[in-house]
């Protein structure tokens, strides 16, 4: 237990005192995020158009100048229900002109599963983005779900979590609030 008090705390000061800087990716694995993989370099991510349920489509490239937590989920997936929650809370309390979470159903997920699932799990905050023939997981190496990439504001990836987080957490939020703070 004090092991995990220090590591909280100098994830907390090692936050603090990095805004302005990169993101400390140890400091964030030390403190729970142990599934979240830093990109050796940053690299663009595809260009690739997603649609919505009124057929509008979206690009990565439409997020230009924020930080984006793009996740890939379906409904069928049971991490994914755990996971949604989290997402969904760090979309209501982050989200904005900085940041944005994207939830993508990657494959086969109708419209009316979509609406039980975000009913059943309370979801209000994550717009609902599709990706039915999977092109956007296919061009981003997607293999199984949860994946969730994180996004710098020049539209590079720069790190990716495969498997569930609880990305409400003190560390996500501290990696997300590092990440905005970078120019």
């Amino acid at each position: 237990m004090l092991r995990s008090a220090l590591l909280y705390t100098a994830l907390l000061f090692g936050a603090n005192a990095a805004l302005a800087g990169p993101v400390d990716w140890q400091a964030a694995r030390d403190a729970g995020m142990v599934k979240l993989v830093p990109a050796e370099s940053p690299r663009p991510v595809p260009d690739v158009e997603f649609t919505d349920p009124e057929g509008g489509t979206h690009r990565l490239e439409d997020y230009r100048g924020k930080v984006v937590l793009l996740n890939f989920w379906a409904t069928w997936c049971a991490p994914c229900r755990e996971e949604m929650p989290s997402l969904d809370r760090l979309q209501a309390d982050m989200g904005g002109d900085d940041f944005v979470v994207l939830a993508v159903a990657t494959g086969r997920n109708a419209p009316e599963q979509i609406d039980r699932f975000y009913a059943e799990t309370g979801l209000q905050n994550l717009p609902v983005l599709l990706d039915p023939r999977q092109k956007l997981s296919r061009a981003m190496g997607v293999v199984g779900l949860p994946v969730t990439v994180l996004i710098d504001r020049e539209g590079n990836e720069i790190a990716r979590l495969l498997g569930e987080a609880d990305w409400a957490s003190e560390p996500a939020r501290q990696v997300i609030e590092q990440l905005a703070a970078t120019e």
